[in-house]
């Protein structure tokens, strides 16, 4: 009797087992979920330094060559300092040209 029982035993997960890597799993997933939304939002913040620096680049260049210390960024992109898409980025993260500096706002 005992040897029917073993040979029609199966090797299967048991519920505790799948409960368990169920567990980990979950453990995982919630370490991970907030590292990759602080990167997403340290990534964001490096773009906009990065754009805030390109257009900061351009009226240092604009004021160079005419002289003049008010610009924005419209007339930026009419003297093709900047590009279209350039322009519309800035807009997009506030980036404004205050007394000359390139700032976010």
């Amino acid at each position: 009797m005992i040897r029917k029982y073993l040979m029609r035993k199966q090797s299967a997960f048991t519920l505790l087992e799948m409960s368990i890597v169920l567990f980990i799993i979950s453990l995982l997933i919630l370490i991970i979920l907030p590292n990759l939304a602080q990167q997403r939002q340290n990534a964001t913040r490096i773009h906009r330094d990065a754009m805030v620096s390109v257009v900061q680049t351009q009226v240092d260049a604009y004021e160079n060559e005419t002289g003049d210390s008010h610009v924005s960024l419209d007339q930026l992109r009419q003297h093709d300092y900047l590009t279209a898409a350039q322009v519309q980025k800035a807009k997009k993260e506030h980036i404004a040209i205050v007394n000359g500096k390139a700032v976010h706002r």
